[in-house]
């Protein structure tokens, strides 16, 4: 039998999203501050070779997996909720088959 969260662990589970939010907020602040900087950078020193791309490509695709994390895998399905579900949905199957090896 489940029982529902006491206010002290709602509390806690929304002050943990909002940390995990904020971290994305931060790493993709940085990232809009920082690349025109990278991109400047290498347009005035180097510019017969375009390397920002590496870093553009690079970083945004970490960008792009920490959405993911924080926000994507949530509405795809794959969230907290999913993997609660998930667990307690294959503990009464195994709950089911122990009951059925008892007989």
């Amino acid at each position: 039998m489940q029982q529902g969260f006491t206010k002290e662990q709602e509390y806690i589970k929304a002050k943990k999203r909002v940390k995990e939010i904020k971290g994305f907020y931060i790493h993709f602040s940085l990232y809009v501050l920082i690349m025109p900087i990278i991109i400047t950078v290498n347009l005035l020193f180097s510019p017969g070779f375009h390397w920002f791309w590496f870093s553009l490509l690079g970083w945004g695709v970490g960008v792009f997996f920490h959405w993911m994390a924080v926000f994507g895998f949530r509405k795809i399905g794959f969230g907290k909720d999913w993997e609660e579900k998930k667990i307690k949905e294959l503990m009464e199957e195994q709950s089911k088959k122990n009951r059925n090896h008892g007989q």
